[in-house]
């Protein structure tokens, strides 16, 4: 019979009991029949089974149980009746005439239909009039969402009918206001004119482990979600991304983390509201207040759970790029190879379930891994190092090098038509389960599961009774490869 590791963490210390973490191992060990163990990875808008057989040391790396909030309505009430480091919605809006809301773009699960409501209501009964608010999606450079697919985004009705809703568009050059140039790195600072203008500006999203910028939200949808394509490119660049510290979970010293803090302040402030979720998609955790301290109390929430601390690196890692909505493309599907690849060994199989339903991504993230293809990574790396501007989604292809560079990349999907295989520069297979067991015969019969994908960042640290999700925000241990 396969041996299962709870969170991968066997014999690991845990900050609170190990039966109010997920399942115990008796419960866990319900999912063998006796001769093979069956998991669920997030694929879509469902999950896909992976089938383990008998003899592999397995190891199932996922969060601790997180709580959960029983009243979604109040928890949201709560956090804007208690802001941190900030006055009052209300106290705000009795000198404010306009208001600009930033949220997220489809490929973030952001609970937005918890939120939006009640605070534009706070607006309106503050003296706010609905033509004056705006909720504005902060695409970056990602394409706009419209139609059913903006109806889902926002997600109540009410919200459509009372206030303005619109995209963000990265080239549209008369949509920003040029605020001047970061004093460390030289970045074109270039904003959406509706957020800059607005009398009372609110950054929303999701607070999860991102693989450039340390954690997303905060003022990670101010920058680069309402930016200019000019200083996305910038902060995007070859020299940015190859920086050793702009990694999943990690702040400190991190170039970009750093430009969007500079770029905060060029704004001359926002809030936030900030929102964390399980791997079920349940609100776990809500506040609301000034935008840095906010998000800084939100990563120290998160982290306690998405950080995983596991004892070795596996040969085989099987993971998914979290499913619906951030596993709609290939370009996306990057992160889930990122999020992963600490726990990689050198020569390793990491393969990596995403539906990729609507293909590849955009046009110019195509021509960057056509690139790669035709050039090879040595070539491509020199060919960016040269610019100061990143090309459109280039950077994307960048990341992907960085597992490849330790292992071999396996892809199953079921989106991508034959014909945009050999663009994506990793193996493309068929049998989420073959390939598994073939990566394990090929190695020393261990195997890492991820299901969640990238919202959980796993690195190696041998010495596990010491939790790293102990240590403050801002100093990440990178000694385990992250």
């Amino acid at each position: 019979m396969a041996t299962l590791c709870i969170n991968g963490l066997p014999g690991y210390k845990a900050s609170r009991p190990i039966e109010e973490r997920r399942g115990t191992a008796d419960q866990l060990n319900s999912e063998f029949d006796g001769n093979t163990m069956t998991l669920e990875l997030r694929y879509g808008r469902r999950t896909i089974a992976l089938t383990v057989p008998s003899g592999v040391d397995v190891s199932v790396i996922r969060k601790p149980d997180m709580p959960i909030v029983a009243d979604a309505a109040r928890a949201v009430a709560a956090a804007l009746d208690h802001p941190v480091d900030s006055p009052s919605i209300q106290t705000l809006a009795q000198s404010a005439s306009t208001a600009c809301i930033a949220i997220c773009d489809i490929t973030r699960p952001v609970p937005n239909r918890l939120f939006l409501r009640p605070v534009i209501e706070r607006l309106i009964e503050a003296g706010l009039p609905p033509s004056g608010i705006t909720v504005l999606v902060a695409t970056g450079l990602h394409r706009p969402n419209e139609g059913e697919e903006l109806a889902e985004l926002i997600g109540d009705p009410w919200v459509l009918e009372t206030v303005n809703v619109a995209n963000h568009f990265a080239r549209n050059d008369a949509d920003h206001v040029n605020l001047g140039t970061t004093s460390t790195r030289a970045t074109v600072v270039r904003l959406d004119r509706r957020f800059v203008e607005a009398d009372i500006r609110i950054a929303t999203g999701l607070v999860e482990p991102h693989f450039m910028a340390g954690y997303s939200g905060g003022r990670k949808v101010i920058a680069p979600g309402l930016a200019h394509a000019e200083t996305i490119t910038t902060f995007h660049s070859a020299r940015f991304m190859a920086d050793p510290a702009a990694v999943n979970c990690n702040m400190a010293g991190n170039p970009l983390h750093e430009e969007q803090l500079e770029i905060v302040q060029m704004l001359g402030g926002a809030l936030a509201i900030n929102t964390v979720i399980d791997e079920e998609r349940n609100l776990s955790f809500i506040n609301f207040g000034e935008i840095i301290s906010s998000h800084e109390q939100a990563i120290d929430y998160v982290r306690e759970y998405c950080e995983v601390p596991v004892p070795q690196r596996f040969h085989t890692v099987v993971t998914s790029a979290a499913g619906y909505p951030l596993d709609k493309t290939y370009y996306q599907t990057v992160k889930g190879m990122v999020g992963a690849m600490d726990i990689l060994a050198p020569g390793g199989d990491l393969i990596i379930a995403s539906e990729c339903s609507e293909g590849m991504g955009s046009p110019e993230f195509v021509d960057a891994q056509q690139r790669l293809s035709r050039l090879g990574p040595q070539a491509f790396l020199q060919s960016i190092h040269a610019q100061s501007h990143a090309k459109i989604d280039e950077w994307q292809t960048q990341m992907q090098l960085k597992p490849m560079a330790i292992g071999n990349i396996h892809l199953y999907t079921t989106g991508l038509p034959d014909r945009d295989h050999a663009a994506t520069c990793v193996n493309v297979v068929s049998s989420l389960d073959q390939t598994m067991r073939d990566s394990v015969k090929r190695g020393d019969g261990s195997l890492a599961v991820i299901p969640e994908g990238p919202y959980v960042v796993p690195f190696v640290c041998p010495d596990v009774t010491q939790s790293p999700r102990q240590k403050p925000l801002n100093h990440r241990d990178k000694s385990g490869g992250n």
